[in-house]
């Protein structure tokens, strides 16, 4: 009997042994999952303590280029809607001066003023900085300037013209620059200001037909990024907008002579209006956000093609962590698709050619 005792006393002692080391591995499971909760809670709570402050609309003076239409328009719509100091500056006299009608309905207070100037920002600098000039010497310095001056052209590599490359450039690109090159002196003195640049998701990811437009815009990104890094210790934060296809005249005006392989591409996602474009461009360069993205496909792209760009907040950072593997994955299949879609109208287009030679 106390053989038998003590061979129950062992086997009890082994089973509850080995019943902790069974234990174990659920144990630091559920330790380790305590401490990923408990960290991105703290993540979240100090958060606020290192983002930036936000910037204060109501009787600031905002400059938005390209503002006599589509997006631009609808910026400064939105940021008069909140007590700002609008100066517009476009080409179209006539279109400037029917945008200022429309921006002046939003008004919430009868101190506000919407200033018009006709230049075109991507030609001399030094018209531009004089223009920056005047605007500054009436409405006070610029607490924010929106970089929306732009155009956009489809086509073919081999079938757009030499010329238009230069273009892009020189408008997407260096028609940021000069307005950005004339505020910035001023921002850095009184350490605060906040500079957007509306980009495109075509600057995001490179796709058929935008050979020409699409390195224009990739181009904002490099600038957005390195002057970030430069202005960041005086209180200035850059924002990089990147909308979809978005409602506007242009958009009208480029589906005219688009592609039919880039018009299949870009229906695999919707069209957006402008307005919520200007509400979420707005609000993101208002906290001083690096990069604003719209809707889940915006947010993804975003999350994906982050690489070394800046955060403003830790919680910003820990998400992009997380979502980059499950993003990168759902991409693969989107690019597939795009594949699949330039493949089917290569062949739809060779079929035709046979087609019309037999006949």
């Amino acid at each position: 009997m106390s053989s038998e005792k003590a061979l129950g006393s062992a086997l009890s002692h082994w089973l509850s042994f080995n019943s902790w080391w069974l234990l174990l591995p659920f144990i630091m499971l559920l330790v380790v999952a305590a401490f990923i909760v408990a960290f991105v809670l703290l993540l979240y709570m100090i958060s606020p303590l290192i983002s930036p402050k936000p910037l204060k609309l109501n009787g600031a003076h905002v400059v938005v280029t390209g503002g006599s239409s589509g997006i631009g328009k609808c910026i400064a719509m939105e940021c008069y809607k909140h007590g700002a100091f609008i100066t517009l500056v476009a080409r179209d006299e006539h279109k400037l001066v029917q945008a200022k009608k429309e921006v002046e309905k939003c008004a919430i207070n009868d101190k506000q003023v919407v200033l018009c100037i006709s230049v075109d920002v991507s030609k001399d600098y030094s018209q531009v900085e004089s223009v920056i000039k005047q605007a500054q010497e009436k409405l006070g310095p610029v607490d924010m300037l929106v970089n929306c001056a732009g155009t956009s052209i489809s086509g073919k590599f081999e079938e757009v013209e030499v010329d238009r490359f230069k273009k892009m450039m020189e408008v997407n690109y260096l028609g940021s620059v000069y307005p950005t090159r004339a505020v910035i002196t001023t921002m850095k003195e009184r350490r605060m200001g906040r500079i957007m640049f509306v980009s495109s998701q075509g600057g995001q990811i490179g796709l058929f037909g935008y050979t020409a437009y699409s390195p224009s815009k990739f181009a904002l990104r490099g600038l957005a990024e390195a002057l970030q890094m430069e202005m960041k210790p005086y209180n200035i934060y850059v924002t990089v907008a990147y909308p979809p296809d978005t409602d506007t005249p242009g958009f009208a005006e480029e589906n005219k002579n688009k592609p039919l392989e880039t018009r299949l591409i870009s229906e695999t996602s919707g069209v957006c209006q402008p307005e919520q474009v200007a509400k979420i461009a707005v609000k993101d360069a208002v906290q001083g956000n690096f990069t604003s993205s719209f809707g889940p496909d915006g947010y993804m792209l975003s999350a994906l093609t982050c690489g070394m760009s800046p955060v403003t907040s830790i919680t910003e950072g820990l998400q992009q962590i997380v979502t980059m593997g499950l993003f990168r994955t759902i991409a693969l299949f989107y690019l597939g698709s795009f594949d699949s879609i330039v493949r089917r109208c290569m062949i739809q287009r060779e079929q035709s050619k046979a087609a019309d030679k037999r006949e």
